[in-house]
């Protein structure tokens, strides 16, 4: 059983959170939550207090124990962050801590995964995907969006990846060795048949930066 930070970020899928963190339980981890306050807007702490029966976490000034996200950090042995938004990843990628989720994130010393989720052209934006490049560069290992119909009427790339893949990359971050042996050695847990769909395609890059991130 792992401990797992789940942060949740102001995106309409922030409702496939509260899936990805029963399945989480239900494979035997503790989840703990932390939403933002436009998470709060979306899908109410009370889901995922009900789900995990911890605390969760919104506000950094909530409690008179103002160094509640270094003791989380202490005890995470994995950081997830899905929905991640546009303003999210940026947050993440240039260290702005101004809520409790970024706060946090910059605190952990676990393995990271970052999924994604935004309108196609927020996340084909050159903005956005430098911040992805940055991310993976200090050690985040990334679920990209898969693509379809949007909540905003658009179809195309941007849609949060299925729970099942989200859940798979986070199994997977927490079986991989703390270091890979070489750099730039990638772990081959899948092998998909030709052609793969964008799932599994999504999937396999997950498996790869998971190797990469330990």
């Amino acid at each position: 059983m792992a401990k797992i930070l789940l942060g949740v970020s102001g995106s309409i899928a922030a409702y496939k959170a509260a899936s990805l963190t029963s399945k989480l339980q239900q494979s035997g981890h503790q989840v703990t939550a932390i939403l933002t306050q436009a998470a709060c807007e979306l899908i109410g702490p009370a889901t995922f207090l009900g789900l995990t029966g911890n605390r969760v976490y919104t506000n950094l000034w909530e409690s008179e124990q103002q160094t509640e996200h270094i003791a989380l950090t202490d005890a995470a042995e994995l950081f997830v962050v899905a929905p991640a938004t546009a303003n999210c990843l940026a947050k993440l990628a240039h260290g702005i801590a101004d809520d409790m989720l970024s706060t946090t994130a910059l605190a952990v010393a676990c393995p990271r995964l970052v999924c994604p989720a935004m309108n196609t052209r927020m996340w084909e934006h050159p903005a956005t995907q430098a911040n992805l490049a940055r991310l993976r560069d200090v050690g985040y290992a990334v679920v990209e969006p898969g693509a379809g119909a949007l909540a905003c009427g658009h179809v195309g790339a941007g849609r949060l990846a299925e729970v099942e893949v989200i859940h798979a990359a986070a199994e997977a971050l927490l079986a991989a060795p703390p270091s890979p042996p070489t750099s730039g050695l990638f772990l081959e847990l899948v092998r998909y048949p030709a052609p793969p769909s964008a799932e599994a395609l999504a999937l396999e890059r997950a498996y790869r930066d998971a190797a990469l991130a330990a």
